[in-house]
């Protein structure tokens, strides 16, 4: 970046650009519209598991009306997709995680719901088996490992089946190996070309995701760690080098996860591959905010700020509990 010329005081006062409403918006060098919202929601299976969660205050569970309801304001608010979580029955998990490419488990039945309801709003889904895993992990275990291949072709078993129910984003958030190029090449294979591929390339072994796991229905579950998959929060050059492996095999966008202790990795990412490149405000983050909010220790323009950041930071878009209010706010 140039070095910037400003002439000395009082030549140059740098308020005069900020004395009114109108003058900063003119210079305002970032934008945020609800075209650059992805709204997460979870939909659930579990008789009177519906309502709110209580680690994520403002965010609810939805039955599959829910769920439609939940497309209809989308499309009315502008934001252009929505993510769907399943929280599936706790009998229904398995070792073999059978029910992930199940037509007719919840999460499916939600993208046919969604598209049913409002046919042009884009859905994107989570690609992991966490949601049908006994052990709450994203793969396959044996012994106590996490099997990647045997994984890979248990999760592009579950991607053809949510293209064949009407996904637009497959969103592959298990961090295994060479999941990309197994999935991209399932998918032309079986005619589902345009069906992009957003990956979750930057996926950290966070703390951050304690409130999604309640959400799911995990919490307690999980049996061990994470971190022999997810990337160890200390390396950013190993966070480059994933983003680099997914784009290389097939993705047509990739996100970092989380959000807002990443913004550096977010901005690398755009700096070197220029790809759309997203970002997931995940659960602790909103949690924070969110309480922080209810609390009276923040203005409710701490949500704006947040997602203002990541757009600062070279994000195209972000994955947001807060997207319907924000959108309303926007408006």
């Amino acid at each position: 970046m140039a070095s910037p010329i400003i002439a000395p005081f009082p030549a140059t006062r740098l308020r005069r650009l900020r004395r009114n409403a109108s003058i900063r918006a003119m210079v305002s060098e970032t934008n945020l519209t609800p075209a650059n919202l992805i709204w997460p929601i979870f939909v659930t299976e579990v008789p009177g598991a519906e309502g709110e969660i209580a680690s994520m205050p403002g965010v609810s569970r939805l039955t599959l009306d829910g769920a439609r309801r939940a497309a209809e304001r989308a499309a009315q608010l502008d934001i252009p997709a929505i993510c769907i979580f399943p929280h599936s029955d706790q009998s229904s998990r398995t070792d073999g995680c059978e029910r992930a490419w199940d037509p007719d488990n919840i999460g499916n039945l939600a993208i046919r719901a969604v598209k049913e309801t409002v046919p042009d709003l884009v859905v994107m889904t989570d690609i992991a088996l966490d949601p049908y895993n006994a052990n709450g992990h994203d793969g396959l275990v044996k012994d106590g490992e996490i099997l990647n291949d045997e994984t890979v072709e248990a999760l592009v078993r579950m991607a053809l089946i949510q293209a064949e129910c009407g996904a637009d984003i497959l969103g592959p958030s298990d961090m295994m190996d060479g999941r990309i190029g197994a999935l991209r090449a399932a998918l032309e294979r079986e005619g589902h070309k345009n069906v992009a591929i957003l990956s979750y390339a930057a996926k950290f072994a966070s703390a951050f995701y304690g409130p999604f796991r309640d959400a799911v229905g995990a919490s307690g579950r999980l049996v061990g760690d994470k971190k022999t998959y997810q990337i160890n929060p200390a390396n950013r050059g190993e966070a480059i080098r994933c983003v680099a492996r997914d784009l290389a095999e097939g993705a047509d966008m990739v996100m970092v996860k989380p959000g807002m202790p990443y913004l550096d990795i977010c901005r690398a990412v755009k700096d070197e591959f220029a790809a759309p490149t997203f970002a997931y405000q995940v659960s602790g983050e909103y949690a924070m905010i969110e309480g922080a909010i209810r609390n009276g220790w923040l203005s409710r323009d701490a949500m704006l700020e947040s997602l203002l950041g990541f757009r600062r930071a070279g994000c195209d878009g972000v994955l947001s509990y807060f997207a319907p209010t924000v959108a309303e706010m926007l408006a």
